[in-house]
């Protein structure tokens, strides 16, 4: 029972669970309370069997659901977390870029990060990126674009970051080409932004929701200011205005050629 007078589930951790893991199950499990088995304390066999048994049932799935969100089968991680190794920032505000609790942070005026981690440019791939805004903000991904010393990047797209900026073109959206005045991503919220390109089809999730799927008609010609045709090329971040704050984080991608 809890402190409040109302019965919560109780789970048993032998004394002999390593601690470590016990502090990752009580993560995986905020709505239980976890006890470590008392000590010195004689038990009966049918005591202990139910111990174990609902110990090896934590075990499992606690390495179930740790295995399906540290690893995805054939995706590299892009960004360490700890430093700008392999990105490069644009030369005309570069101190709007900071690294804060393993996350690009974007905070201050107009600038761009770019990856030049890897010199093969990247054509069909999926790219996964956690993005969490403060309100008011705008951000953007970039992809099949280039380094630019200045200014917006004008190869590629750009996979739109607003919740609740003014601008009425929102997430997911590959912005001034297909354009979404809704969507489901939250302000001060954790999501993942899913960029998945194949042939002449780009297809953008938001937390596994479908929000855009662009099919490029035969004969697309480039745009003169910003090109927004498929080719080929890198990534980039965007830093937006001075009143905008985007966090990026966790960037992973799988080519698929």
């Amino acid at each position: 029972m809890s402190r409040e007078g109302r019965f919560v589930p109780v789970q048993v951790i032998p004394s002999s669970f390593p601690l470590f893991l016990s502090v990752r199950l009580k993560r995986q499990f905020p709505d239980q309370i976890l006890y470590l088995a008392a000590r010195g304390r004689p038990a009966t066999i049918s005591a202990m069997k139910s111990t174990i048994s609902i110990s090896i049932a934590l075990i499992s799935l606690a390495i179930a659901r740790l295995g399906a969100a540290d690893t995805e089968e054939g995706f590299v991680k892009i960004s360490d977390g700890k430093s700008f190794d392999g990105w490069k920032k644009s030369t005309d505000h570069p101190d709007t870029w900071k690294l804060e609790d393993g996350a690009f942070v974007a905070r201050g005026e107009t600038a761009h990060l770019y990856y030049v981690g890897d010199p093969k440019p990247f054509k069909n791939f999926e790219l996964k990126v956690e993005v969490m805004t403060e309100t008011n903000s705008n951000g953007g991904i970039y992809f099949h674009t280039k380094y630019q010393e200045k200014s917006w990047p004008k190869y590629g797209f750009e996979s739109q970051v607003n919740v609740s900026h003014g601008d009425w073109i929102k997430t997911g959206s590959l912005y001034g080409l297909v354009n979404c005045g809704l969507t489901p991503a939250k302000d001060y919220q954790w999501w993942t932004q899913h960029i998945i390109v194949k042939g002449n089809k780009v297809t953008v999730k938001i937390d596994g929701k479908t929000v855009l799927e662009y099919n490029e008609p035969e004969g697309a010609q480039a745009g003169k200011d910003y090109t927004r045709k498929l080719d080929a090329g890198t990534f980039a971040l965007q830093a937006h205005d001075p009143k905008s704050v985007v966090r990026y984080k966790n960037i992973r991608v799988k080519r698929l050629d």
